[in-house]
């Protein structure tokens, strides 16, 4: 129960109001060492309720010690997307709702008018992307000398997204905090531990080993596509008979908007996200496919990340990842916090090479699935076997030169 960890009553009242009974491994693990002002380095599979592991430790901190006067932000939490900085926010003001506690949020493809009535506020808490609030201390609009708590979520995706020595100028123009957490959907890599070396102080590494209950159940499997017009065929066949709302994730903006043609040519209501998208439009498509007003969001990898909607019943790879850490981003949009769910690979044969990627990624084969009336004519290629030498033909060993004197 969420009393055992000390919190309280008020934020206990909200989050029990959001649903939740018990916390999950990650908030048992994170909440005790963070509530004691401890640095926190710490990963956990998405959909595990990470969000609310560090939002809580710091609510509790900012209710234990109340502001003595107007001031600026004292809670930082930076994400690498606008629609991650939006989805903390709404959660912020979810967790904050029976106290007095500020929250605010910043990103790009917002006007600045906006940006400086939220900044205006006397803030507790701020949800920001990094390029946009590192404007503000440039033109210092932002002031980080009273931040005590910096956060970044989703660590590895800002490394990705190249924005460490922005994160690494922010945290040094926040010097006087009294607290670093860093979350990542993994450890591994130099990178990763570079970025906590810099931000963090003796920190306290926690790995959640998320339960059954808590686990992503995901089905996984894969339909072998003859060519690019069977491709289609496939997709339009799941998403006429299998799905009720799905993500359908291709790789180009290009590709983007010739799937949408064609499936709104064959009757389809899709929404759709991709990069360089004015932000209301981006916010507008995301809020229609929330409310399951539209079943099918297209996206490009821009949204592989950070978008949290329940009941997403399938994600489809139309066009494969590049690589096998993404496939794993992009399936994990579906069974969330417990949730079955399942998600669909359509490959061709030139991406089967990526396919074999992703099974030894994930250490498990992707189970072949057929449609009857669509089943593939050609077979699937088998990876190349290594030669044997053939029984008892010996190695030949080269036999040192003499030296010629």
């Amino acid at each position: 129960m969420f009393e055992q960890l000390d919190l309280d009553d008020k934020l206990c009242s909200a989050v029990a109001q959001m649903g939740y009974t018990s916390p999950t491994s990650i908030q048992s693990l994170v909440i005790p060492p963070a509530m004691e002002g401890k640095d926190i380095l710490a990963s956990a599979p998405t959909g595990t309720g990470k969000t609310a592991a560090f939002l809580l430790p710091v609510c509790q901190f900012l209710l234990d010690f109340p502001r003595q006067q107007p001031g600026a932000c004292r809670v930082l939490i930076l994400t690498p997307t606008r629609e991650l900085a939006v989805q903390v926010y709404e959660q912020a003001v979810q967790i904050t709702q029976y106290t007095n506690l500020v929250c605010g949020v910043i990103t790009g493809g917002i006007n600045y008018g906006t940006d400086r009535d939220t900044l205006a506020q006397n803030l507790d808490i701020l949800v920001a992307t990094p390029g946009r609030l590192f404007e503000h201390i440039e033109k210092e609009s932002f002031d980080c000398r009273e931040i005590e708590s910096l956060i970044l979520d989703e660590a590895d995706r800002m490394l990705d997204m190249g924005f460490s020595a922005i994160v690494n100028q922010i945290a040094a123009e926040a010097r006087w905090r009294k607290q670093s957490m860093l979350f990542s959907a993994t450890l591994e890599g130099a990178g990763i531990a570079r970025f906590a070396k810099d931000l963090l102080n003796e920190p306290v590494l926690l790995e959640a080993n998320p339960s059954r209950k808590e686990h992503a159940k995901i089905l996984q499997w894969l339909h072998l596509a003859d060519d690019i017009h069977h491709k289609y065929a496939l997709l339009k066949h799941i998403l006429e008979h299998q799905v009720t709302s799905a993500v359908v994730f291709v790789k180009t903006r290009d590709r983007l908007n010739q799937l949408k043609q064609m499936l709104e040519r064959d009757g389809f209501t899709v929404c759709w996200l991709q990069g360089e998208m004015p932000q209301d439009k981006r916010n507008a498509a995301l809020a229609n496919f929330k409310a399951g007003e539209i079943k099918i969001l297209l996206a490009t990898d821009v949204a592989a990340r950070g978008i949290d909607v329940e009941n997403i019943s399938h994600v489809i790879n139309y066009d494969m990842p590049r690589t096998a850490d993404i496939y794993v981003h992009r399936i994990g949009r579906t069974g969330r916090a417990g949730k079955k769910g399942t998600a669909i690979s359509i490959a061709e044969a030139h991406d089967m090479g990526i396919v074999a990627k992703i099974e030894r990624y994930t250490n498990q084969r992707l189970k072949r699935r057929v449609i009857d009336e669509l089943r593939p004519k050609n077979k699937e290629a088998k990876p190349p076997m290594k030669k044997k030498k053939p029984k008892g033909e010996k190695k030949k060993v080269k036999k040192p030169k003499k030296n010629k004197r």
